[in-house]
């Protein structure tokens, strides 16, 4: 399945958060825009502001937001939604006069009384910070946030030895012990007291499970334990926690940077200079911890508070860019991306990003200028290959693609197992151009850099599938591909048209239904379900899909084969399953019915409006604890090989993701070190 630009490479900016500090750069503020149809009611303003809201039209929800209060200027439900809605805006200061009317609503006091902390950090005026800090209504989530920042108030106020408290006395659940001690690391840092400093960045640093519940959190402890090393002239001991980062988490942007300053012998800043920064690093630890898909609402409230207090964070306005992106926002992150000066070392995949989002955004030309100009200064950045060829191939320019991927793996002395994705591209290029001997062995070579890649698995899989060849071999591709995605529509999808052109119309049914479930808003999906439904006699059914797979706004080529099947049908068609030997056949049908297939997973929660969002306390998203170690992940390992080998069989992963909540049900959040909980192996 295609998808689009941004998708295509994601991993892009992968957990770019390790900042290096420069002069402000603020955006400039534009005009609040004017709702685009007019109202005469508090219930038609109140509506209306909803419905922008839940359209992710922010501007126009905080329009229609201040006329509804126009004919109800004490309505505080109404309020409270116009200062969540202001803040998750970017409109910081404009939302300040509503937290101050809303400072004793519990229901909202996390972001009012948050909210004028912030303010309180800004003017240095510490002792009203810390008052404002303390809430009525104290989730686990809120108390860590507003704990940690009274530990900075404290220190703001001179009292070092009662921040150093603060941040130690915070008990909570397990998930707590990488910020706080982060945080108490920090906070000593910042006091001068540098033994009480290096043992809270040792005890952290040797915490390898912290990773697992705020990897972002524990690269930034990283970062900045370096970096104070580093200062005191303690260059070996900096450079192998580095090397430790490195060994958890490779490839790191911001790890490459700080190496190659403490091995030039260059003076390296700290992460965090004063209160307000470390005010601003808790909002951002702790929102880049809950960004892990469902909860984008709560992140980009969290992101923007911290950014109202550091405007030049570049760890947070990445993140946040990422989050607009996630929010299908690409105008939104290109603004963000833009804030991010030259000096960042994230500036160059800022770049790869906006231009992905100009072209999602049909700009693709201007996108084409960006990412060749960030090839001409780094011919070696295998992102910016995969950004361009990735731009190359949404319009359909699959020889312009394959000829990007070819320079790009000339480049490449010896290929690691990072650079699947080229080669995973490539072989993408080529399949589209009907060169198969040349599109197979790069499906190959990513399976050998990267084995059980479930987007490699599924793509070389179907492909098999879908020339008559191989089948045996490619169902089971899919199949693992699903197993170890089971909530990714697109892989789920590619199961139940493997199914369709082999002719065993239920199973296709029973996985495009499924797919269908996880991501209701495809449009290829709802046509392919519509053509297994035909197949099976449910002929009502499959125009149905069609018809709404038409509504959806598909590719052209896509509608006018939707357009021919609801004026025409579709002909009987010769299925695949007679080229299929008798014993293969017994072969995949006791595969399918082995009850290996997964069940369906979690649909990820919808974005919630401001005001549900305002009201919510112990439902936000809460970080996950790191559990008890039973078995250590080596380099190169999947959920799918560590239970194929450990426990017999790779669809016992399921059972390795219950046991560890802090893989957050991703199977993908894996890495070397990582200690993880095994089942029994009978």
């Amino acid at each position: 399945m295609r998808r689009n630009h941004l998708d295509l490479i994601r991993a892009l900016a992968l957990s770019t958060m390790l900042a290096v500090p420069w002069a402000p750069a603020l955006a400039k503020e534009t005009p609040a825009p004017q709702p685009q149809v007019t109202v005469s009611s508090l219930s038609g303003a109140y509506l209306a502001a909803r419905i922008a809201e839940s359209d992710n039209d922010l501007g126009n929800a905080i329009a229609f937001y201040r006329r509804a209060l126009a004919f109800d200027p004490t309505d505080t439900a109404l309020k409270q939604s116009l200062l969540v809605a202001l803040i998750a805006d970017g409109q910081f200061d404009k939302a300040l006069p509503y937290a101050d009317q809303l400072k004793t609503v519990p229901e909202v006091e996390r972001f009012s009384r948050v909210a004028l902390a912030i303010d309180s950090f800004r003017k240095q005026d510490y002792p009203k910070a810390e008052y404002w800090l303390k809430l009525v209504t104290n989730s686990d989530l809120d108390r860590l946030i507003t704990g940690l920042m009274a530990g900075w108030a404290k220190l703001g106020a001179g009292d070092a030895a009662g921040a150093l408290k603060q941040v130690s006395d915070l008990k909570g659940p397990p998930w707590f012990d990488v910020f706080t001690g982060f945080h108490k690391a920090l906070i000593a840092e910042r006091s001068g007291n540098a033994q009480a400093a290096t043992e809270a960045y040792d005890a952290l640093m040797a915490n390898t499970t912290a990773a697992g519940s705020a990897p972002e959190t524990y690269l930034r402890a990283a970062h900045s334990y370096a970096s104070f090393l580093a200062g005191k002239g303690e260059k070996d001991k900096a450079l192998a926690v580095l090397a430790s980062a490195d060994e958890l988490f490779g490839g790191r942007i911001q790890v490459s940077a700080l190496r190659q300053a403490i091995e030039a012998g260059k003076k390296t800043e700290p992460l965090v200079s004063t209160p307000a920064d470390g005010a601003s690093e808790v909002l951002l630890d702790l929102g880049s911890a809950l960004n892990r898909g469902g909860g984008e609402t709560f992140v980009r409230l969290y992101l923007r508070m911290a950014l109202a207090l550091r405007p030049d964070s570049d760890a947070a306005l990445m993140q946040l860019a990422s989050v607009s992106e996630q929010m299908r926002n690409p105008e939104e992150a290109i603004d963000l991306y833009k804030r991010i000066p030259a000096a960042s070392p994230v500036h160059k995949v800022a770049q790869l990003q906006l231009g992905l989002n100009l072209a999602d955004l049909g700009e693709e030309e201007e996108a084409i200028v960006r990412l060749k100009g960030a090839l001409s200064d780094d011919p070696d950045d295998m992102r910016a290959y995969l950004a361009l060829g990735g731009v190359y191939q949404s319009q359909k320019d699959f020889r312009a693609a394959a000829d990007t991927y070819d320079k790009a793996i000339a480049r490449l002395a010896k290929p690691a197992r990072d650079d699947w994705n080229i080669f995973y591209q490539r072989g993408i290029a080529y399949e589209r151009l009907k060169e198969w001997d040349k599109a197979e062995p790069n499906f190959l070579e990513a399976l050998k850099l990267y084995p059980d890649q479930p987007q490699v698995m599924n793509y070389l899989g179907y492909s098999w599938v879908d020339m008559n060849t191989k089948l045996e071999e490619g169902l089971g591709l899919i199949k693992k591909a699903v197993d170890l995605r089971p909530s990714d529509g697109y892989i789920v999808d590619s199961l139940g048209w493997a199914y369709y052109r082999l002719g065993r119309y239920d199973d296709a049914v029973r996985e495009m239904e499924r797919a269908v479930a996880l991501m209701p808003g495809d449009p290829v999906l709802n046509d392919h379900l519509g053509d297994v439904y035909w197949h099976v006699g449910r002929k009502l059914e499959a125009r149905f899909q069609w018809a709404h797979a038409r509504d959806l706004h598909p590719d052209p080529d896509v509608l006018a084969s939707v357009q021919k099947k609801l004026a025409e049908g579709m002909p009987a068609e010769t299925t695949l399953m007679a080229s299929l030997a008798g014993d293969k056949d017994a072969k995949v049908a006791s595969d399918a019915g082995s009850g290996n297939e997964p069940a369906a997973a979690d649909e990820p929660a919808a974005a919630e409006p401001a005001q549900k969002v305002a009201a919510q306390d112990a439902t936000a998203p809460q970080p996950q604890p790191a559990p008890d170690a039973d078995y250590k992940v080596d380099r190169g390992q999947s959920l799918w090989t560590i239970a194929r080998d450990r426990l017999g069989a790779g669809t016992r992963y399921r059972e390795i993701l219950e046991l560890n909540p802090t893989l957050g049900k991703n199977p993908d959040l894996i890495f070397p070190g990582q200690s993880l909980r095994l089942p029994p192996a009978n």
